[in-house]
């Protein structure tokens, strides 16, 4: 590995160490949330973080706006919310001297993390404008092509518990996002931590420790991080094993409707380097395989019917996968 590369390594390790502990801050008693995001930015990815109301989820991405340096917005999802609240629209203006022309009101969208809160409240119709933003990095709007901004990320939302008046995000959508984050409940000690931190008369301060282009710099150097055949090898045995077809079990193929595509081990060959990188190392191993395998594959899978009545899930079947999965190549 070229020197150049270790010391640029050395110094994004050092930035994002500070990064986290500054995050830390704001955000108490959930580390594997803050990493997992941290994670999806770093690969130039989008989160969807999943938990009950309450979580710190909205100051999560506030707080991550401020740490990294990058303009951010807000958007309520509701059933009402139209593609034109989010992209923007052009409206017809009257100058003083009588002639008229349009003129284009940028949308939320037009920012550098983007949060949408509670996307599955929205309409397919409202859910289906941040495709082409999220994969493209781009809109159209009135036949015209118009850039975003760069970096340009989506941390959304959603509400596993209340489903009335909800929409299910289609495959598509969630497959746009690199990591699917749980945000589970703390535990007493945390809790109690944020109790103390939350209901005093100030908030603990944070200050920015990357920029847009500090950020960039970082997503660049982590494509540019080796990474073993056998890793390689670990991603695709791991990935074409959770998708039913000549490669995967019998289990597989008789619960799993549909499995994770190629984006997934895309997605979890980069996120295993920002994990390595965020951990001080210069390389990926197979605990990283391990630990990014429910983020990036949970999302991208579903079961059918007969296994979800005998009480199987998402997460047991992973688990299962990766042991067999990763333990067969460490026996090898």
């Amino acid at each position: 590995m070229p020197n150049a590369d270790i010391e640029a390594f050395e110094q994004i390790g050092a930035k994002l160490t500070e990064a986290r502990e500054m995050i830390s801050r704001r955000i108490i008693g959930q580390a594997h949330v803050v990493d997992e995001t941290l994670i999806a930015i770093l690969c130039g990815g989008h989160g969807l973080l999943v938990g009950a109301p309450g979580l710190a989820k909205t100051r999560l991405v506030e707080v991550m706006g401020t740490v990294l340096g990058l303009n951010t917005n807000r958007v309520q999802f509701t059933p009402d919310l139209m593609p034109a609240d989010i992209l923007g629209a052009e409206v017809l203006e009257t100058a003083s001297d009588g002639s008229r022309a349009f003129r284009f009101i940028e949308g939320p969208i037009f920012c550098q993390l983007l949060m949408a809160d509670e996307i599955n409240r929205a309409s397919p119709r409202t859910q289906s404008a941040l495709l082409q933003a999220m994969q493209e990095h781009h809109v159209s709007v009135a036949g015209k092509r118009r850039d975003l901004a760069s970096p340009f990320h989506v941390l959304a939302t959603q509400n596993p518990i209340e489903q009335e008046g909800t929409y299910p995000l289609p495959e598509a959508q969630l497959d746009r996002f690199l990591l699917q984050i749980d945000v589970d409940y703390p535990d007493r000690d945390a809790e109690r931590d944020i109790l103390l931190a939350t209901t005093g008369v100030e908030d603990a301060a944070v200050s920015p420790v990357f920029d847009a282009a500090g950020l960039i710099a970082a997503q660049t150097a982590i494509r540019r991080m080796p990474i073993g055949e056998s890793i390689i090898e670990a991603i695709l045995d791991l990935v074409r094993a959770a998708r039913p077809g000549a490669d995967a079990s019998d289990l597989v193929n008789t619960s799993v409707n549909w499995g994770p595509g190629p984006r997934a081990a895309q997605a979890l060959s980069l996120a295993v380097r920002a994990r390595a990188l965020m951990d001080g190392r210069f390389a990926p191993n197979a605990d990283d395989v391990a630990a990014l395998a429910h983020p990036v594959l949970k999302h991208r899978m579903a079961l059918g019917f007969a296994a979800r009545a005998e009480g199987m899930t998402v997460d047991g079947l992973i688990s299962t996968l990766v042991e067999q999965v990763l333990g067969e190549r460490s026996a090898a």
